[in-house]
């Protein structure tokens, strides 16, 4: 368990005090996968750095399995880093070292016998699918391999936690994908808490099961992704979801207007809208719609305009909700 209580952090800069992080508190399950997004600036790398205490927090405190890391000596901190490890967006490898010798280097730091360290690499080198490529140097691979190559040396020391800072923003989407699923892979495998920091939604959509938002250096919004993403409640969690604009005005529809969340229903082959008007002969106009599949789930909200008459709008709402997943309510006073 990782519990961040009250956390901030101050810098202090020629132009005065920039508080990067206010307040945050944040608990983080054994296993889990979870992300904390939010756009440039909201404090984001700062939180993860402070949750190894690469940077020093200015008030609050970072407890991991019931240890305050706060009050560890420098040498008890470097011993506690090696069970919380880090991929970092620009890879940071050793480009004189060959993948092999990268991913030996926290080892032989940890004091392994030559052999014992080469042997480890290169069963982690298969890991990630990489073993062909012991021999070569970093700036023999692309950008994918490169970053699996780091994720190899981030597991060398058997850690519990692996912080991923941004480790797919400078890769093109087909490889973001194989490096994601590699990642969720390893966590399924292992059992190793994930935490993704990143400004993308399709990142923490693909493998986060919970999500924190951050705006201003403050946690807005956190929660199951499923729950976050399909009801956002901040302005900065409705920025993310909606980053086509806002939802629509509701008091030029004319009728009745229910609000329809899709939390995780099983996704069909015919669209729900067309089979209730087919089955219960109920023409509804899509106002809006926002949704994505995650998996075989559905997630997100729409609008849906019908006629001004009871009758229709408590049918409408009985058929929505019978499929599991699925909450419908009309819209009375704005979405």
């Amino acid at each position: 368990m990782i519990d961040i209580q009250n956390l901030s952090k101050t810098f202090r800069t020629a132009d005065g005090n920039v508080e990067a992080l206010k307040d945050v508190s944040l608990r983080i399950s054994d296993g889990d996968i979870f992300g904390i997004i939010g756009m440039s600036g909201a404090g984001k790398s700062t939180l993860v750095r402070c949750i190894n205490l690469l940077e020093r927090p200015s008030e609050g405190r970072v407890i991991v399995d019931g240890e305050d890391l706060g009050s560890l000596t420098e040498t008890q901190l470097r011993e506690r880093r090696r069970e919380i490890t880090m991929i970092f967006q620009g890879f940071h490898l050793l480009m004189q070292r060959t993948c092999l010798k990268n991913v030996c280097f926290p080892l032989e730091l940890a004091g392994m016998k030559r052999a014992d360290a080469q042997k480890r690499a290169l069963e982690l080198l298969e890991t990630v699918g990489l073993k062909d490529k012991a021999n070569a140097y970093p700036a023999q691979l692309s950008g994918g391999q490169q970053q699996r190559v780091a994720i190899a040396r981030a597991l060398a020391t058997n850690p519990k936690v692996l912080l991923c800072d941004e480790a797919t923003s400078a890769l093109d989407p087909n490889t973001t994908n194989a490096i994601l699923e590699l990642i969720q892979e390893i966590n399924e495998k292992t059992g190793i808490t994930v935490i993704v920091i990143t400004h993308q939604m399709s990142v923490v959509e693909k493998i986060c099961r919970h999500v924190a938002i951050l705006d201003g250096g403050t946690v807005v919004e956190q929660g199951e992704v499923s729950e976050v993403f399909s009801r956002p409640q901040s302005a900065a969690a409705r920025r993310l979801v909606f980053p086509e604009g806002d939802l629509p005005a509701v008091q030029s529809v004319k009728g009745r207007l229910l609000r329809v969340v899709f939390n995780g229903a099983e996704a069909a082959n015919t669209p729900l809208i067309t089979r209730m008007a087919v089955e219960q002969g109920i023409q509804a106009s899509i106002v809006y719609a926002s949704t994505k599949s995650i998996g075989d789930k559905a997630y997100g909200l729409m609008l849906l305009g019908l006629p001004d008459d009871d009758s229709i709008v408590r049918t409408a709402i009985a058929y929505l909700t019978k499929t599991q997943g699925i909450l419908a309510e009309e819209v009375t006073d704005g979405v």
